[in-house]
């Protein structure tokens, strides 16, 4: 018998209501776990920027994936949870493809914008797949009785060339997020325009391949005659193009953000704070620097200020368990005019609602979210579900993926300048224009040079927002990086230690801060230093705890800052002392064992044992994984 409250996909696709739910079926997996905080932050370290310390071996869990040993995680049942949720997105997108195309209602504008945001959910999981998984089976239509639903892998490259396709025949349908009544809350025609730019460079760059080797399409698929690798457009001068090659899709990223500006574009907000803060205060306004943002507001759901934010021990608002932190040597990168260091890295953490403790330099955390700026509490012993959003996409972002584009196929034009040079404004004070923002995009003249100095902006712009390790692949500057970051921190430790200092490698930070001081008024901390050692030491130092005591009015508290970056050790036998480098340094990027930085980073996580042995195809042979 037919249930009388059955629904059949004739009726479901009959009207608006009942299909907008459909979709809403779709979203409703943002707010799983698996992406509240596994696939949107926590797994998106180790790189250069963001840096969470593991244990001191490998332990099967969330860590491996942070020190690069993924390897050991075919059992972790979160590996399989992730794996499980983005195809359940997936299918649903193919549900509704599929039923708005056979609906009576499928020229409706509202349904356009249905399919529109359908196949934007289903290009956006087959992103955190290919980048977390690599080459994976590839889904186009919505599972049915009686269907095969085991398929071997397809190339990463395909299901990046279909996505691209996909979103560019359906954009120009899609409403502005200032047209549509969810705002940036929901995937709109900025976020899909950004999203073809995005996916347009992951399919002009690198990717992990069957060999454990970094790879373009162009360097192992036939490009020139495989039609499942080409993306049909129309350009900006109206003119009909194919994408093919790498080249080809540095064009088509350009092409798209250039769209975006000419279409909706808008003024950086003149406060970078205020663009996170708004997300904590539960503020969504459109054509700012937010294209799009996961609505965890709307069901009170998301980790965001508790896995990623400022650290706060205790409140009436609750408190965090942080697991995403910031390289010092991160930290320590940002000019002293650029106003986004502190709004990015927190030096200090909370105790109770006004009360701060100084963090250690190995435990930065995500200063753009702070449980404590909730609008209303959701209780002291609060932890998840803060309402707060996360951002996928800002236009800040489609700037830089301009600028970047440009310059591969051009070099550092006018209006590859022009893009960084919007983007840098904002991070600095009018005063500073001159020198910050003119001067220094105006003298870079190489095209590598260039690139650089995007990696570089793109860091300290987006850093904390979970973007740095997929851009790193996808440059295969990885390993580059890797080195760096380490090279600097153990070169930080020796010079706060008075050690090597004739190496100009080390004595370039000699004046670093190897201790911090400060002074704490009604809980708030007052530092005297932040990034260098203050001109004159404090002579009143005393503990923290007796900064109130009789007698200690002026005096300073002192933490431990780059000194932290080097330790000393005593051998057990012979007394000898010695100094080697900080346990943080040698366990966050374990996996990773080439001091050149040239070869693959094992940044790819395994398919999960159940998931394989279900499969008569799939299989974690090749693509790099580390086994020890």
């Amino acid at each position: 018998m037919e249930a009388p409250s059955s629904f059949d996909t004739d009726y479901v696709f009959s009207n608006t209501e009942d299909a907008k739910m459909m979709l809403m079926g779709a979203y409703q997996l943002f707010a799983e776990d698996t992406y509240t905080s596994r696939m949107s932050n926590v797994w998106m370290q180790n790189t250069d920027v963001e840096v969470m310390q593991p244990s001191a071996n490998p332990d099967g869990s969330r860590r491996d994936v942070w020190s690069l040993q993924g390897g050991f995680l075919s059992g972790f049942n979160d590996i399989f949870k992730s794996w499980r949720d983005n195809y359940l997105v997936i299918d649903r997108a193919n549900q509704i493809i599929e039923g708005i195309q056979a609906s009576s209602l499928a020229n409706d504008p509202t349904m356009r914008m249905y399919l529109g945001e359908a196949y934007a959910l289903r290009a956006y999981r087959y992103y955190l797949l290919i980048n977390f998984f690599g080459d994976v089976p590839y889904f186009t239509e919505a599972a049915k009785a009686g269907m095969e639903l085991d398929i071997p892998k397809t190339d990463k490259n395909i299901i990046y060339t279909g996505c691209i396709q996909d979103l560019v025949d359906i954009e120009g349908e899609m409403f502005f997020a200032d047209e549509y009544s969810a705002g940036i809350e929901r995937m709109n025609r900025e976020f899909a325009m950004g999203m073809i730019s995005r996916l347009a460079l992951f399919r002009a760059g690198y990717g992990m391949t069957v060999d454990g080797t970094m790879k373009k399409a162009d360097d192992y698929l036939d490009t020139s005659g495989d039609e499942s690798l080409a993306v049909t457009y129309t350009a900006l001068d109206g003119s009909q193009r194919v994408a093919r090659t790498s080249e080809d899709y540095y064009l088509l990223a350009r092409e798209y953000a250039q769209k975006l500006v000419a279409l909706k574009d808008r003024a950086l907000n003149a406060d970078f704070a205020k663009v996170f803060r708004n997300q904590c205060e539960w503020i969504a306004p459109v054509n700012d620097d937010v294209l799009f943002e996961v609505a965890f507001m709307a069901a009170n759901g998301g980790d965001v200020g508790w896995c990623v934010g400022t650290t706060v021990r205790s409140s009436s608002k609750g408190s965090t368990t942080i697991q995403v932190n910031l390289s010092p040597a991160y930290y320590f990168s940002f000019d002293d005019a650029d106003v986004r260091r502190d709004a990015t890295v927190s030096k200090v953490e909370f105790v109770s609602d006004t009360e701060e403790q100084v963090s250690s330099i190995t435990g930065l955390a995500v200063a753009k979210w702070n449980r404590l700026w909730l609008n209303s509490s959701p209780g002291a012993s609060s932890s998840k579900g803060t309402g707060i959003n996360w951002p996928l996409m800002r236009y800040s972002d489609v700037l830089l993926m301009l600028a970047e584009a440009e310059n591969e196929l051009n070099g550092p034009s006018a209006l590859a300048k022009d893009a960084l040079k919007r983007v840098r404004r904002r991070a600095f004070p009018a005063e500073a224009h001159a020198s910050k923002v003119e001067a220094y995009v105006n003298n870079i003249t190489s095209e590598e040079d260039f690139f650089n100095a995007v990696v570089d902006e793109r860091a300290w712009e987006l850093g904390g927002e979970g973007l740095r390790k997929f851009d790193l692949v996808r440059w295969n500057i990885y390993g580059q990086k890797i080195v760096e970051t380490k090279e600097t921190l153990n070169n930080m430790g020796k010079a706060a230690h008075q050690l090597e200092m004739s190496n100009p490698e080390v004595a370039q930070y000699a004046n670093l801060a190897d201790y911090l001081y400060y002074q704490i008024d009604n809980g708030h901390i007052t530092f005297l230093n932040t990034k260098y050692k203050p001109e004159l030491v404090p002579e009143l130092i005393v503990d923290v705890t007796e900064l109130d005591a009789e007698g200690n009015e002026g005096a300073y508290a002192r933490a431990n800052w780059a000194r932290n970056l080097f330790k000393k050790v005593t051998d057990e036998n012979s007394g000898e002392e010695y100094y080697e480098p900080a346990d943080y340094t040698e366990r966050c990027w374990r996996g990773y064992k080439d001091e050149s930085g040239q070869s693959a980073v094992p940044y790819l996580l395994p398919i999960s044992t159940q998931t394989i042995e279900a499969s008569e195809f799939l299989t974690n042979e090749g693509y790099g994984h580390v086994m020890n």
